[in-house]
């Protein structure tokens, strides 16, 4: 049973190849870095959402989105997923939401992403708290080609197509989505400001991101579960 659907606007894929140990460090014991031609990979993925509507609600949630990532597998043997070191979203109520529903690591951000016909400028900054540092991120970007289907096997199918992911909560707690695979065009991308690898700990790996972008894609979301 699905607990939410949402659409995903004009999302952008931005990775960076790092050590594993690098990213193994800051994991909990039950997950392990999960690796594609021998790197780890950080991912920075920012999107804007709309239509979120839990199951038989009338009224949707709209806002922007912008988290950092990596890819993990349970210590015990498991399907891949995402594990995230921050999520920075503009809405207030879908934090707390998130929070408390999946346990996740979400911060309320002032956060826009804005359409000058293909290009679109997202900005993002997150206010120092006494829990935690600021961030910002901002980045213009724009498709520069076609959509396509992400070919499996290959490394775009490794860091694009994942339908989980886990939380550091002991027990683990998982969530499940789905959609159609990731209709991807490689696009061209301008980051201007970025500190999220810093506000998590991680220095900035340095050089250009392997990039990709999706214009609109449908997702459900099921209820939460628990990883035995």
């Amino acid at each position: 049973m699905d607990l939410l659907s949402m659409r995903w606007r004009h999302t952008l894929f931005a990775h960076w190849p790092v050590a594993p140990a690098v990213v193994d460090a800051h994991l909990p014991d039950q997950l392990s870095v999960a690796t594609a031609d021998g790197s780890a990979w950080l991912g920075v993925v920012s999107f804007d959402m709309v239509d979120i509507r839990p199951r038989r609600s009338p009224i949707g949630l709209a806002f922007p989105e912008v988290n950092l990532r990596t890819y993990v597998e349970p210590t015990d043997g498991g399907e891949r997923g995402v594990y995230f070191f921050t999520l920075e979203a503009a809405d207030r109520l879908g934090v707390s939401m998130a929070r408390l529903g999946y346990r996740l690591p979400y911060h309320y951000a002032s956060m826009s992403a804005t359409e000058r016909g293909e290009t679109v400028e997202f900005r993002s900054y997150r206010a120092p708290a006494d829990d935690s540092p600021g961030a910002r991120f901002e980045a213009t970007y724009r498709p520069t080609d076609e959509p396509e289907r992400v070919e499996p096997g290959s490394l775009a199918a490794f860091l694009i197509e994942n339908y989980r992911f886990y939380t550091d909560d002991w027990p683990v707690v998982i969530g499940v989505i789905d959609h159609d695979p990731w209709p991807v065009q490689d696009a061209a991308v301008e980051i201007e400001a970025n500190t999220l690898f810093e506000a998590c700990g991680f220095e900035h790996p340095g050089g250009d991101p392997l990039v990709h972008y999706a214009r609109d894609l449908e997702v459900t979301a099921k209820p939460p579960a628990i990883l035995h």
